[in-house]
């Protein structure tokens, strides 16, 4: 049971770490398969007036689905955002308790470290659940598809 401010700063700290590291971490991946596939996207017509080989061109052309389909299947972009937005809920949360300001700012509120740590777990809730949603979309979408 979390019951110190220490211990609820703790998990707060372990999430806010967690949840900036795995944003950064997909912005790159979703950043470097865009700019490969436009690369590779805008070579197809130069390769194509150049060279008048169709293995250059299909190959290409060939890169530009399967970037697409990874960023469609392991979803870069939007965990990215998901998971930024969720990083910065947190910090906000962090910087209100630590300025004992917004819902935390009457100081005899013997309530106040419940109230900071159901917020915190809200913010993670809410992520959590929207994350799965969008990994049922990506499934469906797939079914859909076959």
């Amino acid at each position: 049971m979390l019951t110190s401010e220490k211990e609820i700063l703790d998990r707060l700290n372990d999430q806010l770490r967690w949840y900036s590291d795995k944003s950064r971490w997909n912005q790159r991946c979703f950043k470097r398969l865009k700019a490969i596939e436009i690369i590779a996207a805008a070579l197809i017509p130069f390769a194509a007036g150049l060279w008048n080989d169709p293995l250059i061109t299909g190959g290409l052309g060939v890169i530009v689905v399967v970037l697409e389909s990874m960023q469609g299947l392991y979803q870069f972009q939007q965990n990215w955002t998901n998971y930024r937005s969720t990083a910065e809920g947190l910090k906000h949360e962090k910087f209100l308790w630590l300025a004992r300001a917004g819902p935390y700012k009457d100081p005899d509120n013997p309530s106040a470290e419940a109230i900071f740590a159901e917020r915190v777990e809200a913010l993670i809730s809410t992520e959590h659940a929207k994350w799965v949603s969008y990994q049922e979309q990506a499934g469906k979408g797939k079914e859909q598809k076959n």
